[in-house]
């Protein structure tokens, strides 16, 4: 039983059983189904979650089915239920994405992860990238690997990685389409379609998505493409290439006040007119030898991406990040050899303008920005037993960040902000991996992780800042598995960082500025577990705790970190089957985040309903539904940093307002 703000008292459980009569009434008619609406290849997830059970540490697979249900807005939507992933939306498709703290104060664009789509690293060269740019309605799943089990991806980053993989002409053939329109004049269409022939397959998606947003200033326009082309050279050697253009136009809210943001949260900034619209073209190959009892992939990759970004001053960015990755992989009897490599190059033209309402008036800043990330990373894996795994492995990576000002006119005078920096890091890793039977591992390591500056942290207003790399160990143990109903994925993990990158906000219209941390501790528990409760009623469950905090530090002592809330719990009771299903759902934060280094301030916490539906009318449509924030609750869902905050500074994000999405969705 859940009481909420406004007094008034909902059962969960009191909620579903009201439709569970209706629902089981389906599902015998659906044991005939046997087939899906929506596009998804089940052996293209099953590979992947065999890939997570060889990993000693925090790891799973999305399916497209998990979170289909859903109107898919950002990566929120698809990793909800994916542990350990904290995802909070701020506006439109912009969310907070954090894992074990990673970027914990960055509140715009991305920093601690490695985020990949199809293998193809989407982070730019300085590791900074825009999680925008990923489409979720478009990938048959994820791959979501915490901290150092990421190593695979030739991540060494505190957060791990994700990459989001899209279907090919194999896996997805025929036509799936989908319709949504919603609340706040929210319309996307979706159009996607697969074919193989022989040697040759081919794959490809193109969404549009036009809302008003459910704040003022906060409308949003996108049209994106996706699509690969694969071709069997031999028996042996096959190759892909992919393509995906982006055109995103969003405009910006920004922050309130808390009373703003609790009793006028559809209140937005029309100051300057900020915005942030992308542009980008993405395209890569990726060749795979078939070598027996071992593998290489080869792949190339060419980004080119611009950044129209009306802020304090009109940012226009213009880059082209340009790579090469290859993983080889050996499997024998009792050992396991990967081995792998990947290097980035990236230029940026970088160059700001006072803004005149949204417009570029006289430039202000014209640097040319260089950089350069490479890794080569290696994992063996021995098995002296059938049931034991003892795994070593480690990354090295290197990296480049200079500038070279052109032109830079700050307080009115001209200033240098030329400057270079250099990073090098070596990050080992232990573990070992347990099966109890078949359905249950134990697993332990321990491990060193690095992540290095970009120009967001290293290129300030007025100079090259001299930031220093964030490393940590991090010790973590856990286990996942099934027994009779129930199924599980939890992890346990410390983090001792020295150096650790933060941020904070001087004024909402200044960017944050950057400093390093002396020691900070992040610990925490990683938790998932799904409750097969009959063949038509399954209950699924997330749980985080995050135990983030300075460690006696010289100015805040051991205080604890804003931004992410200690507590965090999701759930959600799926009633029914593929014919007919409803699924009631609950987000509950029991205490809100401090918003500030000294503690000053702590938000409260909040709970909010919503429920999710879909009905099967033929073989080939059905119809969707996404009702969320039922209660139409006010809160702080965000926050960005800063020193010493009270009610009154701007920094405060409302959550999102209630809303209802229908879909319609027809593959043939």
């Amino acid at each position: 039983m859940l009481n909420l703000k406004n007094g008034s008292t909902v059962s969960l459980f009191a909620l579903t059983c009201a439709l569970t009569s209706m629902s089981a009434a389906y599902a015998d008619e659906d044991k005939r189904v046997e087939d899906t609406i929506i596009v998804t290849s089940l052996a293209s997830t099953q590979a992947a979650e065999a890939l997570v059970a060889k990993t000693p540490g925090g790891a799973d697979i999305v399916s497209h089915e998990e979170y289909a249900n859903r109107f898919l807005v950002s990566l929120r939507d698809t990793l909800a239920f994916s542990p350990g992933v904290y995802t909070q939306p701020r506006y439109g498709q912009e969310v907070r994405i954090s894992i074990r703290g990673s970027g914990i104060s960055r509140g715009f664009h991305m920093r601690g992860l490695t985020l990949l789509q199809d293998g193809a690293p989407i982070n730019l060269a300085d590791d900074n990238g825009d999680f925008q740019e990923l489409e979720p309605i478009f990938f048959d799943h994820l791959e979501v690997y915490r901290g150092s089990n990421a190593l695979r991806f030739g991540s060494g980053t505190l957060g791990g990685a994700i990459n989001g993989v899209t279907p090919t002409g194999k896996t997805a053939q025929g036509v799936y389409l989908r319709a949504d329109v919603g609340s706040f004049n929210t319309a996307r269409g979706l159009i996607s379609g697969g074919t193989s022939r022989d040697k040759l397959d081919a794959w490809g998606a193109l969404s549009a998505d036009t809302s008003d947003g459910d704040r003022e200033h906060a409308s949003r326009q996108s049209v994106r493409f996706h699509g690969n082309i694969g071709y069997a050279i031999s028996n042996n050697i096959t190759s892909r290439f992919y393509a995906s253009i982006n055109q995103i136009d969003q405009e910006l809210p920004g922050a309130l006040t808390e009373e703003i943001a609790l009793t006028e949260p559809k209140t937005g900034n029309f100051f300057n007119d900020q915005a942030r619209d992308i542009d980008s073209v993405r395209i890569q190959n990726q060749t795979l030898f078939n070598l027996g009892e071992s593998e290489l992939k080869v792949g190339l990759f060419y980004n080119d991406k611009s950044l129209f970004h009306p802020i304090f001053q009109v940012v226009n960015y213009d880059s082209i990040d340009q790579g090469i990755f290859t993983r080889w992989n050996w499997i024998g009897k009792k050992w396991e050899v990967s081995l792998g490599g990947e290097a980035r190059f990236g230029d940026i033209e970088s160059k700001r303008f006072v803004n005149n309402n949204g417009t570029s008036g006289d430039l202000t800043f014209d640097a040319d920005q260089n950089a350069y990330t490479a890794n080569i990373y290696g994992e063996v894996r021995f098995k002296p037993t059938n049931q034991l795994t003892l795994i070593g492995g480690g990354i090295y990576a290197n990296g480049e960040r200079e500038q070279h000002t052109k032109f830079n006119s700050f307080m009115g005078g001209p200033v240098d902000a030329t400057g270079k920096a250099d990073f090098d890091a070596f990050s080992p890793k232990l573990g070992v991996l347990y099966t109890v039977d078949n359905t249950i591992q134990l697993y332990a390591n321990y491990s060193k992780s690095a992540e290095f500056p970009g120009f967001i942290e290293l290129a300030q207003i007025a100079s090259f800042v001299p930031i220093e790399e964030q490393t940590a160990w991090t010790l973590e143990t856990g286990s996942r598995g099934s027994l009779g109903i129930a199924e599980w994925d939890i992890s346990l993990y410390r983090s001792e960082i020295d150096n650790e990158i933060l941020q904070f906000n001087i004024d909402p219209d200044t960017p944050a500025s950057t400093f390093n941390a002396n020691d900070t501790i992040h610990q925490g528990l990683e938790a998932g577990l799904s409750l097969q409760l009959s063949e038509w009623l399954k209950l699924r469950q997330i749980y985080q705790y995050s135990d983030f905090k300075f460690e006696d530090d010289s100015q805040y002592g051991d205080n604890t970190l804003p931004v992410i809330p200690e507590h965090v719990y999701r759930a959600e009771l799926q009633v029914g089957s593929n014919r007919f299903n409803v699924a009631p759902s609950l987000e509950w934060i029991p205490e809100g985040p401090y918003a500030d280094y000294t503690n000053t301030k702590q938000l409260d916490g909040y709970v909010l309903l919503g429920l999710t539906a879909s009905i099967r009318v033929s073989d080939s449509i059905d119809f969707v539904i996404d009702a969320r924030n039922l209660t139409d609750e006010r809160a702080v869902g965000d926050v960005s940093a800063t020193i010493s905050a009270d009610a009154s500074s701007r920094i405060y994000t409302p959550i999102e307002r209630r809303a209802v999405f229908g879909s319609i969705r027809a593959r043939f």
